[in-house]
This record gives structure tokens, C-alpha cells and sequence, in this order.
């Protein structure tokens, strides 16, 4: 019987490997719209989670609010991106999606649905409940 340390070395190498092979997928889609993987990264959370604030944005994705001002600068002088003024707060901006970055948004969305439904193929219907209840566990994590 493996031991805690031999399951949490194995669900490591695991992760790892799945993390590399989404990543070279992730790359391999990208790459045809002539953004960066980080670009497309934040038009998804646009995309999933409407009228976000700066900060906000910034901590769903992990990164300081600095880092994402430079990336929606990028992605606004792409036409990709809009701020739009806070109705209640005149300090903060809304980022908001363009036509064009919902396009973009909406092409990589269905990549996804796809990729997570040939993955998610050979799992039962209680497999995939325990894997979403498992995924959204780790992510509370983060």
C-alpha cells in the first residue's frame, strides 16, 4: 500500500505533467491569433467574469494590479480591451471586453469546451463530479 508521501510524490508528478501538456496546448492555439498565452489568459477571465475591477482582476489571476495595467495597456491598444469608468467609484475602471476581444474570447472559449470534453470522455458521471469537487477544493487553495 503506497505510503502519504508516495501518493503526494506521484499526485505531483502528475500535476506536472498535466500542467506541461496543457501548457503546449494551451500554446499550440494561441499561437494562431497572434496573442500571448498571458493575452488570451486575460481575456478569458474578462470573458468568464464581466465588469471586473483592475484589483480584482488582478488577484483572479494571480498577478499584481502593475502587471495587469501593462497587459490591458497591450490589449486595449489592440482593440481587444475597453476600461469604462466605475458608476460608483471614480478612482477604478471597469475592463471590459471589446466586439473584437469577445471574438477572440469566444473562439478560445470553445477550444477549451472542447479539449475538456475529449479529456473528460472516459470519466462516469460520479468521476467527474469528484473531479470538479476536487478541483474546486484546490482552487480555494490559491
Amino acid at each position: 500500500m503506497p505510503t502519504p508521501a508516495d501518493t503526494a510524490d506521484h499526485l505531483s508528478q502528475l500535476m506536472l505533467e498535466f500542467y506541461e501538456k496543457m501548457a503546449s496546448w494551451e500554446h499550440s492555439v494561441v499561437k494562431q491569433t497572434g496573442l500571448t498565452p498571458a493575452q488570451m489568459h486575460t481575456i478569458e477571465m474578462i470573458g468568464h467574469h464581466q465588469n471586473l475591477r483592475m484589483k480584482e482582476l488582478a488577484s483572479r489571476m494571480g498577478i499584481t494590479t502593475g502587471t495587469l495595467t501593462v497587459m490591458i495597456d497591450r490589449l486595449e491598444k489592440g482593440g481587444l480591451v475597453t476600461r469604462q469608468p466605475h458608476a460608483r467609484d471614480r478612482r477604478s475602471f471597469h475592463i471590459v471586453l471589446t466586439d473584437k476581444g469577445r471574438r477572440h474570447f469566444e473562439a478560445h472559449h470553445h477550444l477549451h469546451l472542447e479539449l475538456t470534453r475529449e479529456i473528460t470522455a472516459l470519466l462516469s458521471d460520479e468521476e467527474m463530479r469528484h473531479l470538479e469537487t476536487g478541483l474546486v477544493k484546490i482552487m480555494e487553495r490559491f
